[in-house]
């Protein structure tokens, strides 16, 4: 008897169980059901165990190398034992160290490197496990490997882009509300404090940046105010982790100004080039889509890809329902519909991808050229009035004593 978890056409995750000689059985079960498997427990023998709470989270670099390894061992004509064997002891990330570990028992129990994987879909992503499944079938695991390997350095390559360009606007941010915190907390009251001694009136600025400044200093304010922070962060966590909450957020970034325009383009990079790399190693149009909605992970993307494969097995294309839906920029379908016609749709799909990675690329260059002036004409602002307001009691005390 198995226990099973699966993901439906509109993307709800159910779960069940089903009584069978192993593991490959459950799986084209829950194909038949129209469902894609997440993860299958035996449930009269042990499986795989291991803590995958303590451990760091798998980064696309760990998975580039751990594939690019494999790859090299499996061409230099090591066997698959012998490789799991060598890479549980080069990997240096814990859980994916472990993970490794639990697939060479498996796969010397005699179950697939595929089975063995797909009980651990925390470490090892539905693309990584339906390509190899392929791989082993078709008897093409190296290059299969190799793929995935490419895969997720372009993947890292994009993050590291983005992440290295968040870094300054984040390091001006701060740098910002510390300096305004410092002076609102410190210097204000100091300088108020002074002028209130002289009997000096407060004009209304002034008397703003007090209050500001007051709440500030205020314990009471200050732990009601972290109070409320943590309230809405858990709030907002658990509004997320609902399907419909995580549909509202995902909606609302892709309507957003600037943002959502590159949101799209970044979803369309990971759309092409997953669809290229399944498709050029042997997956069925219907099962790629499935396993690209995981990788994609955004839910207006995949209610899209429902509605998408569902006109597909009524013998439509890809293109004209991917264009109804709008999910992606209108080049996307294009280009698709192009490659539908030439028979190269995988070829198609990863000119594509680059062509996005480029373009994301240059859109979050040109944003931070936009976002650096404006956080700095902000912080002009709030800094000017602070000042402004500071001196406004000086002048006023000026015009008394001129009178």
């Amino acid at each position: 008897m198995y226990n099973y978890k699966a993901k439906t056409a509109a993307g709800t995750t159910v779960t069940g169980s089903f009584e069978a000689a192993d593991r490959s059985m459950v799986v084209e079960l829950i194909k038949e059901k129209g469902y894609y498997p997440l993860s299958i427990e035996d449930k009269t023998a042990k499986g795989v165990e291991i803590n995958l709470g303590g451990g760091k989270k798998i980064k696309p670099k760990e998975l580039a190398v751990l594939c690019r390894q494999f790859h090299t061992m499996l061409d230099a004509g090591v066997t698959v034992i012998g490789c799991l064997d060598m890479l549980k002891q080069q990997t240096e990330n814990k859980t994916l160290k472990e993970a490794v570990a639990a697939v060479y028992d498996e796969v010397q129990k005699g179950k697939t490197l595929s089975e063995s994987m797909q009980a651990l879909p925390k470490v090892f992503p539905a693309l990584m496990v339906s390509m190899i499944e392929v791989g082993e079938v078709g008897g093409t695991l190296e290059a299969v490997l190799e793929r995935l390997a490419i895969q997720y350095e372009k993947d890292n390559k994009i993050k590291s882009k983005v992440s290295t360009a968040m870094v300054y606007p984040a390091v001006i941010g701060c740098i910002a509300l510390v300096m305004v915190v410092f002076m609102l907390v410190f210097i204000v009251p100091t300088f108020v404090g002074m002028i209130e001694s002289t009997g000096g009136v407060m004009p209304t600025p002034t008397k703003i940046l007090l209050f500001v400044s007051g709440l500030l200093t205020n314990p009471v304010f200050i732990i009601c105010a972290i109070a409320a922070i943590i309230l809405l962060r858990l709030g907002f966590k658990r509004f997320k982790s609902t399907e419909g909450g995580k549909y509202f957020i995902d909606r609302l970034i892709y309507r957003m100004p600037l943002v959502g325009p590159n949101i799209k383009k970044i979803l369309a990079a990971s759309f092409t080039r997953t669809l290229s790399t399944l498709l050029s190693s042997g997956v069925s149009l219907i099962q790629s889509l499935e396993v690209v909605d995981r990788v994609v992970n955004n839910q207006v993307v995949s209610r899209g890809l429902a509605e998408v494969r569902e006109d597909i097995k009524t013998g439509s294309n890809l293109a004209a329902p991917l264009e109804r839906m709008g999910i992606f920029p209108l080049m996307v379908t294009q280009m698709i519909s192009v490659g539908e016609e030439a028979g190269s749709l995988d070829a198609i799909m990863e000119k594509v991808a680059d062509f996005y990675d480029e373009e994301v690329e240059t859109s979050i260059s040109k944003l931070l050229a936009m976002l650096e002036p404006l956080m700095m004409m902000v912080l002009a602002v709030i800094v000017g009035f602070i000042v402004i307001a500071m001196i406004m009691p000086t002048f006023t005390m000026n015009q008394g004593a001129g009178q």
